[in-house]
């Protein structure tokens, strides 16, 4: 550890720390574009400069010369200054070199709200320039390079993290910089588009309004939107993410950083599972079988009457999707246990054709295989022998195999499915619960790398869905067993049945998640908060 005074405020903090990250450690804010921590320093923008009272406890001298942050680490002993004369004049000059060439449109400008320029600007700028506007270099404006990114050329402050980016995460190399001094440019390499699967990722950390989501921009004001902490449902990896959205509407996602699952990144497929939840292929209200044809009915008669018909059946399989939640399959366990005893099964494929890569993406198009069977789930394609009813969770079997599936369901005296689409195999259901989807509402996921994480409810069920827990504990009662009241209460009989633990809460699960193994074994979570704070 080493000891460092920032602005007269003294911490301590691992060696090998930039002063950028001790300055957040210790609370206040150093300056910066171009640095990024989830990328290699360039320490090109010169935004993050420093006034170094004392190198160290064994060099107490001050520098001649400001430094910067972003590429000086501390020592034991080191005293800097970030706020005094010299630097806000330095800090001042540096504003003013960046917003020579710069539109001044921040009115129309997508970025307003999240604009480090715009920030920086009304924290440390002159507020008025001393060059014409008339000698302003003209840059290319609203180019696509990209399925889903629009490039600004005169916003860009040539930071490069869009560059690095592609260099050293993707290693796709489709940005680069051309031309020399003030009529420096970001463009695109010859043939090249920003396609691969991580693009988008460039326009979370650009630090201006340059790149763009041709997806989300002109959709909301930044200042509007409400964020809720949630994991990405697209695959078995589980990135961390927030939910952006507004009056009940999801506007967009975005990564959360999380060094044990996905550090600052995720993939667009994973970006885009948001639109599912909208349209018109949600099942938004609960249904009785009458005949040939459904009729709507409100979602508790629903259930008493789907109670009522798998207590008259001697056997129900539970077939769950790996979409289903902890809670969700715990619950649906127990109801199985109460209707005969029969097999709980995973029905979702293990694999899709997109391929697993060394990143972030995995084939398994699943969020919770490994937590269903951590709960017991065996896994199977194949329809379950001797059973008489079943209980379908989030799964629309038939869609994947009609013929297999559907003469299986004919058979049967009960079919009870609980969805939050509207799919095939409702078509040889006896009674529909509409149930929310994982961006309505609490639960737990268990990732790919045996870890349990937290989602919590974004928007409210559309209709008059429930959330799946909610039926599910209630027909759970209805069949004779426990009622349970709450989310939380369900998710802490779970962990002392599982041997989680007990006392554990939805509270007690850290933001990075915990390691089901660390649980069992009785070890404590460690969140690391490394980069938490840091602008991504």
């Amino acid at each position: 550890m080493a000891k460092v005074t920032i602005n007269a405020k003294t911490i301590e903090v691992p060696d090998g720390t930039n002063l950028v990250r001790a300055a957040e450690m210790a609370g206040l804010e150093i300056p910066h574009y171009c640095y990024h921590p989830g990328l290699s320093i360039a320490g090109n923008c010169r935004m993050c400069l420093v006034d170094i009272r004392a190198m160290s406890t064994k060099q107490p001298n001050p520098l001649p010369k400001l430094q910067i942050g972003c590429n000086t680490t501390v020592q034991d002993g080191m005293v800097v200054e970030s706020n005094n004369p010299r630097v806000i004049e330095a800090r001042q000059g540096v504003l003013e070199f960046l917003l020579i060439n710069h539109p001044i449109d921040c009115p129309i400008c997508d970025q307003a709200g999240e604009c480090k320029l715009q920030e920086y600007y009304m924290d440390y700028g002159r507020y008025h320039s001393r060059f014409a506007l008339k000698e302003k270099v003209d840059k290319g404006k609203v180019i696509p390079v990209g399925p889903d990114i629009m490039l600004d050329q005169e916003r860009c402050i040539l930071c490069t993290r869009c560059v690095r980016f592609l260099e050293e995460f993707t290693r796709t190399f489709e940005l680069g910089i051309k031309e020399r001094g003030d009529h420096s440019e970001l463009t695109l390499a010859d043939g090249k588009q920003v396609d691969n699967p991580y693009a988008t990722n460039i326009v979370d950390i650009c630090p201006v309004g340059a790149l763009t989501s041709r997806e989300f921009r002109f959709q909301a004001r930044v200042w509007y939107l409400d964020a809720t902490p949630s994991i990405c449902a697209g695959c078995a990896t589980g990135c961390n993410i927030d939910v952006d959205l507004r009056h009940e509407r999801i506007y967009r996602l975005k990564p959360r950083f999380n060094s044990e699952v996905n550090s600052f990144w995720m993939c667009d497929a994973g970006r885009r599972t948001w639109q599912r939840n909208h349209g018109e292929h949600r099942l938004i209200g609960s249904y009785v079988r009458g005949g040939s044809e459904f009729v709507e009915s409100d979602p508790h008669e629903v259930v008493s009457r789907a109670a009522d018909a798998l207590k008259s059946h001697r056997r129900t399989a539970v077939l769950a999707s790996a979409h289903a939640t902890m809670e969700e399959g715990w619950l649906a366990k127990r109801i199985a246990a109460l209707c005969g005893n029969g097999p709980c099964v995973v029905v979702s494929p293990a694999s899709s054709e997109i391929p697993t890569d060394d990143k972030l993406i995995s084939t398994d198009r699943f969020p919770n295989r490994a937590g269903l069977v951590a709960l017991g789930f065996t896994e199977h394609t194949a329809p379950p022998e001797d059973v008489d009813s079943i209980l379908m969770l989030r799964a629309d079997v038939v869609a994947a195999d009609e013929d297999r599936w559907g003469m299986f369901l004919e058979d049967m005296g009960e079919t009870l499915v609980v969805a939050d689409e509207i799919g095939k195999t409702m078509a040889y259901a006896d009674h529909v619960l509409a149930a929310g989807s994982h961006f309505e509402t609490d639960g737990t996921y268990v990732n790919r790398g045996g870890r349990l994480q937290l989602f919590r409810t974004a928007v409210a069920p559309p209709g008059r869905a429930l959330a799946g827990w909610q039926l599910l504990a209630e027909l759970l009662a209805r069949l004779g067993g426990p009622r349970y009241e709450s989310v939380d209460e369900i998710f802490a009989a779970m962990c002392t049945e599982i041997g989680l633990g007990s006392g554990r809460t939805h509270a007690s699960v850290a933001t990075s998640g915990v390691a089901l193994a660390d649980w069992k074994q009785g070890r404590a979570a460690a969140a690391r908060s490394e980069g938490a704070g840091a602008q991504a």
